[in-house]
């Protein structure tokens, strides 16, 4: 059998290096990458946060800000009916336009903020169109809605007259794949263009991308830091840790055979899909010389233990009733019309959780999981329908009363930064809640208990002062849950609160979760679309479409035997890692 004949390099890195000038100290941000990607080749870069992964990505494409970024190192670009590589550090502005684009093109992590809010989709396409293929008003437009046809967008023409904020998550990274390729590069980033899709939505974007890879010949870099995702994609990766390569080679090896501490640590963080596990391994872990991987706290619950717990469980009285929920947004178009031009967020929801369990609701973008969560709350008001924590009943507490009642039932919200005030200091946020409810009447003694809390969540009391921006997102995490545990409540809603997190600071605040609830006997509304967390955290487990429950039931058996069809359709868009 005649040896394959390797495809030929088309972009080439040779000790890349990237220096951050920053208070008059220079941070290495990229230092010494050197790799090379085939035609038509899907070459994947794995690590967390910090790791150099987008900043390479922006070195590329020559975005980094020339006031406090120096680039050293040599970047090769071998194009079409070219004799010879481009060596793009070497550019002036002018000829990176000229790049971007045609040759080179992005798909950032963010479509939202990397769209223009106040153009429509279908002339930011455009665009890309006019300033690359010398194309008229009316050809550009012609050629954009052809593009969203072939990025199977619905509606082309409404999605082209649309702006951003009009399209769901889905809608928007297909529109930033179509103005990526819509003037037909050789070489495609894609820098973590499924964080915080739903599986089903990535799914379909990663198979977008593959079929587009097959009809134009691309080239991919792709960007992630989820190994599932990579698995179902490339078929090579380099792992980055602090600027360098620490591993590389195909896909299949790495992922079956890790030969660095930290790949294998990257690969053990995620949930395993296939048991239940007590806790998950961190990356530090695998740097221990103490082999702290075979402590019997990595192993499985076995088939016994998961039904005494659910038998336990099953004893108790429910802490959280629900019955009936509805909320609706919008007005009716007249008064007649109760139900009209409105969106209904939660219908006809009833649920009931027992102390000490974890419930875990899961389901797309839309569903009504997170208004589901406010509305027990009351922070979105119900259209209809009884809650009750214990004997109480939520929905027609007075204010006083609702007060009394978030004592008990506090939540961790989605989004850390936004939720905490960026002028306050993070110790006096997580006292105001104790100032509120009269916890800890004397300053000195709400500062002890925080001090106390944040070495709880991992923290350090020297934090007390600092402010939200100078902590890392898996930190700010941290300084939401020790906020919503202040007050000492028994239920927490737990709000997609680790959606936008590197695997590996996911199992850190995962396991953290564990054992608050072992220590306190928290109970847990656990609200999240990635159905391996999901499933690792949960007791039970809620299923939720267009705002209706779907299924519930026992998390093995939802698992192992769903018996709804957009349950089974969840679960099978998992990307799976071997």
């Amino acid at each position: 059998m005649a040896a394959q004949i390797p495809s030929p390099i088309v972009l080439e890195l040779e000790n890349l290096e990237v220096v951050f000038l920053q208070g008059g100290q220079s941070i290495n941000a990229v230092a010494g990458l050197s790799f090379s990607l085939q035609k038509g080749e899907t070459l994947g870069i794995l690590g967390e946060s910090g790791s150099g992964k987008s900043v390479t990505a922006l070195a590329l494409m020559g975005l980094l800000p020339a006031a406090n970024s120096k680039v050293n190192g040599k970047i090769r670009l071998w194009s079409k009916g070219e004799a010879g590589p481009l060596e793009l550090q070497t550019l002036d502005q002018a000829g990176w336009q000229d790049i971007r684009g045609r040759k080179i093109a992005m798909i950032f992590q963010e479509p939202m903020t990397a769209l223009n809010p106040v153009l429509t989709c279908g002339e930011q396409v455009a665009e890309t169109l006019r300033r690359h293929q010398q194309l008229n008003a009316s050809q550009a437009r012609q050629l954009a809605l052809q593009w969203f046809e072939r990025v199977k967008l619905p509606n082309p023409e409404r999605i082209f007259n649309a702006f951003p904020h009009q399209l769901s998550g889905g809608q928007k990274q297909r529109v930033m794949i179509a103005i990526a390729l819509s003037c037909r590069p050789d070489i495609l980033i894609a820098d973590e263009p499924t964080t915080a899709l739903d599986v089903t939505v990535q799914q379909s974007i990663l198979e977008l991308l593959r079929e587009l890879q097959q009809e134009l010949g691309l080239s991919i870099l792709f960007i992630t830091h989820d190994l599932g995702v990579l698995a179902s994609i490339a078929q090579r990766a380099l792992v980055m840790r602090k600027g360098q390569i620490v591993e590389t080679g195909e896909v299949a090896a790495l992922f079956n055979k890790p030969e660095h501490p930290y790949t294998k640590g990257l690969i053990a963080c995620r949930p395993p899909l296939e048991y239940k596990t007590r806790r998950l391994p961190v990356i530090d872990d695998f740097f221990d010389n103490k082999n702290k991987v075979a402590e019997t706290a990595y192993l499985a619950y076995s088939s016994q233990e998961i039904e005494e717990r659910q038998k336990q469980l099953a004893e108790k009285a429910p802490i959280l009733r629900i019955e009936g929920l509805a909320t609706w947004f919008g007005r009716p178009a007249f008064p007649w019309q109760s139900s009209k031009n409105m969106v209904k967020a939660v219908d006809d929801v009833s649920l009931s959780i027992k102390p000490g369990e974890t419930l875990g609701l899961v389901g797309e973008s839309g569903s009504g999981k997170t208004t589901l969560g406010r509305s027990v709350l009351r922070l979105v008001e119900p259209r209809g329908g009884k809650v009750w924590y214990q004997d109480q009943e939520i929905m027609g507490a007075a204010e006083k009363e609702l007060k009394g009642l978030r004592r008990h039932i506090q939540m961790i919200f989605q989004d850390p930064y936004s939720s905490f005030n960026p002028r306050m200091p993070v110790g006096e946020a997580i006292a105001e809640p104790m100032l509120v409810h009269g916890i800890a009447r004397l300053a000195a003694e709400r500062k002890e208990r925080v001090m106390a809390l944040l070495e709880q969540v991992g923290l350090e009391p020297a934090h007390f002062g600092r402010y939200p921006h100078e902590f890392s997102g898996g930190q700010r995490q941290r300084l939401c849950i020790a906020r919503a545990l202040a007050v000492e409540p028994r239920l927490v809603i737990c709000d997609e609160c680790v959606s936008a997190l590197d695997v590996s600071v996911q199992a850190q605040i995962l396991n953290l979760l564990k054992q608050l609830q072992e220590e306190r006997g928290l109970t847990y509304l656990f609200i999240s679309h990635d159905l391996s967390v999901v499933r690792f955290m949960s007791d039970r487990i809620a299923v939720m479409k267009d705002g209706k429950l779907v299924e519930v039931a026992d998390a093995e058996e939802i698992y192992h035997h769903p018996r709804e069809a957009y349950t089974r359709q969840l679960w099978e868009a998992i990307p799976r890692a071997t």
